[in-house]
């Protein structure tokens, strides 16, 4: 659903780091998207078109496994970038992007996300340095999969999402994530996922309730990791 939300031009990425003096010209050119749960910001193998802010709301990036699976390979709240993953060669997003709750990312166009480039340096070297960052990631993620066990990339998984979304005032992760979601973003079976539940449960180490998980033995979290 497309829409005129305004935003403060103070939060995403594009905003935060570029010029003042830049930022009428992002509200000229920007396009406010309003996403209901579920609803897909673009998919695995579209034609790149731009490139996209999270203004509010959370967004799964995620990939296909096989036929019937997907890799979450990361999960984006306000004020991060998607699709900066199709600015490469291909001409084609080679993930996919999809709410998890409401949400309302704002859509840049190619020929103004590179006018904008040539301008704000700063915000350039800030991509550069997202891209460091995300790259590195992977490489760890792609390491926990070989060699860690189910259990101690799902302890990984809850510290990392724990620093990335902080807690709420019930002390709980504030992110609700479906068990099939985080089997997906660990690269795990939902059965496997689930026995390494129960054991974090009765370990004391985490509790639950409903979609939303509190770690209650950070230690032993990262003993495991």
């Amino acid at each position: 659903m497309k829409g005129k939300n305004k935003c403060d031009l103070n939060t995403c990425f594009l905003c935060r780091f570029c010029l003042k003096d830049w930022k009428p010209a992002i509200d000229v050119n920007k396009e406010n998207l309003k996403l209901n749960k579920g609803q897909q910001v673009f998919k695995e193998a579209d034609p790149v078109k731009g490139i996209y802010f999270v203004y509010s709301g959370t967004v799964k990036i995620h990939k296909k496994w096989d036929d019937e699976k997907e890799l979450i390979v990361r999960f984006a709240k306000k004020g991060d970038v998607l699709g900066h993953l199709g600015l490469g060669g291909s001409g084609y997003y080679p993930v996919s992007a999809t709410a998890i709750e409401e949400a309302v990312v704002c859509f840049i166009k190619m020929d103004f996300l590179e006018s904008t480039m040539n301008v704000n340096n700063a915000f350039v070297i800030q991509l550069m340095l997202f891209f460091a960052s995300e790259l590195q990631e992977s490489e760890k993620r792609m390491r926990n999969l070989a060699h860690m066990s189910v259990k101690g990339r799902a302890a990984q998984a809850l510290l990392s999402l724990q620093e990335q979304f902080g807690i709420n005032k019930e002390g709980f992760i504030d992110i609700e994530l479906s068990r099939q979601d985080l089997a997906a973003f660990i690269g795990a079976s939902y059965e496997s996922l689930f026995r390494a539940i129960n054991e974090l449960l009765t370990e004391d180490t985490i509790v639950i309730s409903g979609k939303t998980i509190a770690i209650s033995n950070q230690n032993a979290l990262k003993d495991l990791v």
